[in-house]
């Protein structure tokens, strides 16, 4: 056995015939790199020979089981992610059972507002340190039902609507609106510096070639609309609050070309979205 440890280019130790008798008679635990490879030479001399990996990877648990009992007997988590959780035979493995114990899917009927597709707020590791510090503040029982709480559909910012896109599942508008708030701002900032902006942008417009059609279209019928025109055309950043809804869309078509997301949320507005005006803002602004 130790001749043939020694003849592989893949084994982890240098076993001797006296490491190799230790082990297999139980005379002492061995080190895993010498179970690994005692493993490693049994399996290719099974007939016929069995996946060295596949089982490697089962021993691994139950050398680690000889010095942490039973929890050393299931796989770590790094293990988990690359071997899954076994059962692949139809049987239960330990690691399954696990799973199906703590994960809150199986403990609760989870609200149909955390089923949709959201944006993240944090990443997955930042998500670990806060349960961690919030166990260590809190203890662990109080954490966990917070957790389960707040899986049943009670969360921070559940009455107002769509903090986190739960409520919402359109994200394009969800999109849009941030987009839209963020543009009126910056109207509202460039009209404060250039009072002829908005004469300026309607001029532009109305030489735009390439200027969609429909878009042209829908522009000229809401010019239809002579008590709306009256509101728009006395815009300025005093009378804005002052002024509909509607008026605030037709001047944020006139001085807005297009503006679109470039960051992910949770970047700061202007390194999110991208404008790109009628009238190029001067330099100097």
């Amino acid at each position: 056995m130790s001749t043939l440890i020694r003849s592989r280019e893949d084994q982890l130790s240098d076993a001797s015939h006296e490491t190799v008798r230790s082990a297999v008679n139980g005379i002492r635990v061995p080190r895993w790199e010498t179970v690994h490879d005692i493993v490693l030479v049994l399996a290719g001399l099974c007939s016929p020979p069995r996946d060295v990996e596949s089982e490697t990877a089962r021993f691994l648990p139950l050398w680690r089981a000889i010095s942490e009992g039973e929890s050393g007997a299931l796989k770590s988590f790094q293990e988990l992610v690359h071997g899954g959780w076994g059962g692949e035979d139809g049987k239960w493995t330990p690691e399954l059972v696990m799973g199906a114990m703590l994960n809150p899917f199986n403990a609760i009927e989870i609200h149909p507002s955390l089923a949709v597709p959201h944006e993240l707020m944090v990443s997955e590791d930042d998500w670990v340190k806060l349960m961690v510090r919030q166990i260590e503040e809190q203890g662990a029982e109080h954490a966990l039902r917070v957790l389960l709480h707040m899986l049943k559909g009670d969360y921070v910012g559940a009455e107002e609507g769509a903090p986190y896109g739960y409520h919402n599942p359109d994200r394009e508008a969800m999109e849009a609106y941030a987009a839209f708030q963020y543009g009126c701002q910056e109207i509202l900032r460039r009209l404060s510096h250039e009072p002829n902006l908005l004469a300026e942008s309607i001029r532009a417009m109305r030489t735009d070639e390439m200027m969609d059609r429909d878009d042209r279209a829908e522009m000229l019928e809401k010019e239809s609309d002579l008590s709306l025109m009256r509101e728009v055309m006395v815009v300025t950043p005093d009378t804005w609050g002052e002024v509909s809804e509607e008026a605030h869309h037709m001047v944020f078509g006139y001085l807005i070309k297009q503006i679109s997301p470039v960051g992910p949320l949770g970047l700061p507005n202007d390194e999110r979205f991208r404008i790109t005006w009628r009238i190029p803002e001067p330099p100097e602004l």
